[in-house]
């Protein structure tokens, strides 16, 4: 959960930076998440996935 609200954050944040014509500073913001959700996907690639069956 904690995660979801530092990307809503991210996120409006980069939309107040673009509203106010800071287009750049905007792009940075959402590039370093891009970034931060990579890194964390990769080292949850590496844990084993549980099958579920339907009933």
């Amino acid at each position: 959960m904690k995660g979801l609200f530092k990307k809503l954050e991210d996120i409006y944040a980069a939309a107040a930076f673009a509203e106010e014509g800071e287009f750049e500073t905007a792009r940075e913001i959402l590039r370093e998440r891009k970034s931060v959700d990579k890194q964390l996907r990769k080292r949850t690639d590496k844990e084993p996935r549980v099958r579920l069956r339907a009933s």
